[in-house]
């Protein structure tokens, strides 16, 4: 029987470093990374603090660009893009999520994710985005009448409620206790299932990773190891 055939790569990344210098000092914060992310996986970049996971992530959103290396976008070669295009990029291919929410306290949750549909090409509706990640019946309340769990779900349908093709999440639940962050892992992996969005999460937390297609791991600005899974755990079933 034939094997299946491999998904489409979606990010190409060769021979990435990132140096930060600040006075006499150099702080190497990527040391030579490849990488490649498939269309529709979840990927989750593993590592501690440090190991370079916010920087790669950062590169591969077109927020910083490597001292040197070559990132490829699809067939956009993005190392070699102006700011421009690295604008238009990140505003229709990409969306972010942090771990801080950056909701704005006077518009409710349906205003905070307009903010992003009304801009973009082919976006879909604030209440549909809401109630992909559970908030049907929450639509009009504002950020101070949510949890921290459901901030981040607002966060969360906001980024894709442009319809990204790639979904960047940095420590999404590195605010939250584990309950909660369950329900915004439930959220993610939901995006991904039914979306079929590309998705890369940074972790520090080595049960988040049980949820991923992929795990890669990180430190000291280089890949320690990539780990294919067979299967996926349910975010409910992670062990934290």
């Amino acid at each position: 029987m034939a094997a299946s055939p491999e998904p489409p790569v979606v990010f190409r990344a060769r021979g990435l470093t990132k140096i930060y210098r600040m006075g006499e000092v150099e702080v190497r914060a990527l040391a030579g990374v490849d990488l490649d992310l498939y269309e529709s996986e979840l990927l989750v970049l593993l590592g501690p603090s440090g190991s370079g996971k916010s920087t790669l992530l950062n590169i591969l959103g077109g927020l910083d660009v490597p001292s040197s290396g070559e990132v490829v976008y699809r067939d956009h070669v993005l190392t070699s893009a102006d700011d421009r295009a690295l604008t238009e990029y990140r505003r229709d291919h990409v969306g972010f999520v942090f771990q801080f929410y950056n909701l704005i306290p006077s518009l409710t949750a349906r205003e905070n994710v307009a903010l992003v549909t009304d801009i973009a090409r082919d976006p879909m509706a604030p209440e549909d985005a809401l109630g992909l990640v559970g908030l049907g019946a929450r639509l009009d309340h504002f950020p101070s009448q949510l949890s921290g769990g459901e901030q981040q779900r607002v966060a969360i349908a906001r980024a894709i409620a442009k319809r990204p093709e790639v979904l960047l999440c940095d420590e999404p639940t590195g605010a939250l206790d584990s309950a909660t962050g369950v329900l915004v892992l439930e959220a993610i992996d939901r995006v991904n299932r039914e979306l079929g969005t590309t998705t890369a999460v940074i972790t520090h937390n080595a049960g988040v990773a049980a949820m991923a297609d992929r795990v890669v791991s990180l430190a000291d600005g280089r890949v320690t190891s990539v780990r294919v899974q067979a299967s996926r755990v349910a975010p409910r079933d992670l062990s934290w």
